[in-house]
């Protein structure tokens, strides 16, 4: 038995896996726009039926015109009607929420209902809701052909239900949007009937500037109702606070209310100045008299203090006589007739003194008393007159207060008069705050539908849906296409790629003979490829013994084994054993009979070698098919003399390639690869299910199978060129022939 192959890897074979990051986000790039250019005529013929069908809808629509009506709205009115300044809205000066409120009355239902019945769009045939449209009223004739249970007699909608469809159906219509930084609102309508949509837009405008004066109109006259109501209330006021204020003037007998008032308190500040005069000298006479009295009770001594010429005489007098008697008594004793003189005269004196202090004290004393009655007249005409100015002062306040009532009820009433009057002007004048600056002309051009915009957004969503499908199979895609997720997913060396076969009507090539009868074809140079890939891998220890499987039958590794066998050939002397037993086809092939005799005949004895072996017509490779299929095929590959027999064989030929079952049919290749010197795995591409392939290399590897390498077979050389991921495998970049041998 021959020896285990060399590593693989060691030899060049095996996947790279030193490629540096760069190269591989390339390749990751590289990926995507490979499977959108393999996809390209599905993402294309998507892209061109979506294109096609919306514009055959596009086209099919009715155009819809778009009409629009430019609106000047100015905040508020002319000044001069300053009744808006009582019923005006307050918040006008909010210019945002100002217009806002004016496009919510445009878009109002009032307002639609209005324009509507001036209209009488329940009439037009755009706005009939008995009117069936043309398609849907086709679609139903159909159905209630083929379902008569659906044609029901619907009974007709009330004159109500009507008019609430059209006015729905007005205002969807209907599109009311302010020009940012200004006063203006376009209004816009769309109809299908271009002068319908200009004749809406104006009349629209028209019934929003109309229904603003009829309001402004309507507020006028019910402020002008409530202004007379209350300049009747007023005046009635005015006439009662006049006559109260005259009642009352002749009632108190008033005339000159000022003059008698200033007279009053004239008298009485005189009276006032006498009053505290007489005080005065009351109080004088008070302090003599008191003074005069002390003064007689101690004697003359102090009686200067009255400042009387009388007193102050006899007060001399009697100083003269007691300085007399001062002079004498240093002379004479007290009983000298001097000093008796002079004793009696200033007794005299005395007398005399104390005679005319008691008449000042009397005089004194009725002064007094006349001061005091004077003060006591004055005091009294004083509380007189100060009661009559303070009744002047009560009726003067009362007066005051009838007159305020007056003037401030004439105000009042003068006010009001003044708002009425300006009511009436305002209700003379047609005056509104807004109108139209640009009138709705008749559309030319549709605005619906966009027939290019559609079909443009249809082909690019179209696009996108096409290559986001196109990545969800290759992503639900679990086979294998390349040689790289060959060798990403079993983790085998790549030994080459075969293409797909394509005969031609009548074309006689057999692909079990690809190798030998068109040597120049893409698939020839594929075989050679192999041929130098499972040489290579046994340079030291040539692998005498070569088995060929694959995961799962139909994947062409009978071909494979055959070409194979036959690229050997050219080289030295080969022999082809066909041992899948369980699906035996290459004496078929070759055109042996079914009887023939081969393995299990050779094993059992039962046939010569010579009756068993053939010579392949045109080669020099011999074949040794399967012979009569045994009842248990795996016994008869595990028996010790189908071992010799390999031995034998190995002596007589220079390489044996062996054709054996799928391994995820039987375990037959599993015991052949132990016998073998080489395990070539083939798979099928765009077929086989890589978890299949990888189980199955995953069962080889288990019985320490030698495994050279795969072979990736029936490549679709055109599906793979938009793939461009074969290059690297297949020679067509360099022999670019087909498979009938002619240049493509």
């Amino acid at each position: 038995m021959e020896g285990r192959m060399n590593n693989p890897r060691e030899m060049g074979l095996a996947p790279r896996v030193d490629d540096d990051h760069y190269e591989e986000d390339t390749i990751d790039l590289l990926a995507y726009w490979r499977t959108i250019y393999a996809h390209k005529w599905g993402i294309l013929g998507l892209a061109f039926v979506v294109g096609l069908v919306t514009a055959l809808v596009a086209f099919s629509l009715e155009p819809v015109y778009q009409a629009k009506t430019s609106l000047l709205i100015e905040p508020k009115a002319a000044k001069f009607l300053s009744i808006e300044d009582l019923y005006g809205p307050e918040g006008v000066g909010r210019a945002g929420e100002y217009y806002q409120t004016q496009k919510e009355i445009i878009q109002s239902r009032t307002l639609a209902e209005d324009v509507v019945n001036r209209l009488q769009l329940w009439t037009h045939p755009e706005f009939d809701p008995t009117r069936e449209a043309p398609s849907r009223a086709r679609l139903n004739l159909k159905l209630a052909d083929w379902l008569p249970w659906l044609a029901k007699d619907e009974e007709p909608p009330t004159e109500e239900a009507v008019r609430k469809a059209t006015v729905d159906a007005f205002m969807s219509r209907l599109g009311v949007e302010p020009v940012r930084n200004s006063q203006i609102i376009d209004v816009t309508f769309e109809a299908n009937d271009p002068k319908l949509s200009a004749e809406v837009a104006n009349t629209v405008a028209n019934a929003y500037i109309e229904a603003g004066l009829e309001a402004r109109l309507s507020m006028v006259q019910k402020a002008t109702s409530w202004l007379t109501d209350r300049l009747d209330g007023l005046r009635t006021k005015v006439e009662e606070s006049e006559k109260a204020l005259q009642a009352y003037r002749e009632q108190q007998g008033l005339v000159d209310m000022a003059g008698d008032s200033d007279l009053a308190s004239a008298q009485l500040q005189s009276i006032s100045e006498r009053l505290v005069s007489a005080r005065a000298k009351v109080g004088e006479l008070e302090s003599m008299y008191a003074q005069a009295r002390n003064l007689q009770s101690q004697g003359a001594t102090s009686l200067s203090s009255l400042q009387s010429p009388l007193v102050v005489q006899m007060k001399t007098a009697e100083a003269e006589a007691e300085r007399k008697i001062a002079e004498l008594s240093q002379r004479y004793g007290p009983k000298h007739p001097k000093m008796i003189a002079a004793q009696s005269d200033l007794q005299a004196a005395r007398q005399k003194l104390r005679g005319e202090l008691g008449n000042v004290v009397a005089g004194v004393n009725k002064e007094l008393a006349a001061a005091r009655a004077t003060a006591a007249q004055l005091q009294r005409e004083y509380d007189q007159l100060k009661g009559q100015v303070q009744d002047v002062n009560r009726k003067g306040f009362r007066l005051q207060a009838l007159e305020r009532e007056v003037a401030a009820n004439r105000q009042l009433y003068d006010t009001f008069l003044t708002r009425f009057k300006e009511t009436n002007v305002a209700g003379d004048m047609d005056s509104t705050n807004a109108r139209v600056v640009d009138p709705a002309v008749v559309p030319t051009v549709p605005v619906k539908p966009r027939k290019a915009l559609m079909v443009s957004i249809a082909i690019v969503l179209a696009l996108f849906a096409g290559i986001g499908l196109a990545f969800l199979l290759e992503h639900l895609d679990n086979t294998l296409k390349s040689g790289e997720e060959l060798e990403d997913r079993l983790g085998l060396p790549m030994l080459g790629s075969l293409p797909l076969l394509r005969l031609k009507k009548g074309e006689q090539l057999k692909p079990e003979r690809v190798f030998a009868d068109d040597s120049k074809s893409t698939f020839a140079e594929a075989i050679r490829t192999i041929r130098t890939g499972v040489v290579l891998s046994g340079l030291d220890n040539p692998h005498k013994i070569v088995v060929v499987t694959s995961t799962i039958p139909g994947e062409g590794k009978t071909t494979v084994s055959m070409n194979l066998a036959l690229a050997l050939g050219q080289l030295e002397k080969v022999l082809l054993i066909d041992a899948d037993m369980r699906r035996a086809s290459i004496a078929q092939q070759l055109g042996f009979a079914k009887d023939t005799p081969g393995l299990s005949n050779l094993v059992a004895g039962t046939a010569k070698a010579s009756e068993c072996i053939h010579p392949v017509e045109g080669t020099s490779v011999h074949v040794l098919p399967a012979g009569i299929i045994p009842p248990n095929p795996l016994e008869l590959l595990s028996s010790h003399r189908f071992r010799e027999l390999l031995d034998k064989l190995s002596e007589a030929y220079d390489r044996i390639v062996i054709d054996t079952a799928p391994t995820q049919a039987v375990s037959d290749a599993l015991v052949l690869s132990t016998q073998a010197s080489a395990v070539v795995y083939v798979v099928k591409a765009d077929s086989t299910p890589y978890p299949l392939a990888q189980t199955g290399v995953k069962r080889l590897r288990h019985v320490n199978a030698p495994l050279v390498g795969a072979v990736l077979n029936q490549v679709d050389i055109k599906k793979a060129g938009r793939y461009g991921k074969y290059g690297r495998y297949g020679y067509d970049r360099y022999y670019h022939y087909d498979y009938y041998g002619s240049k493509a």
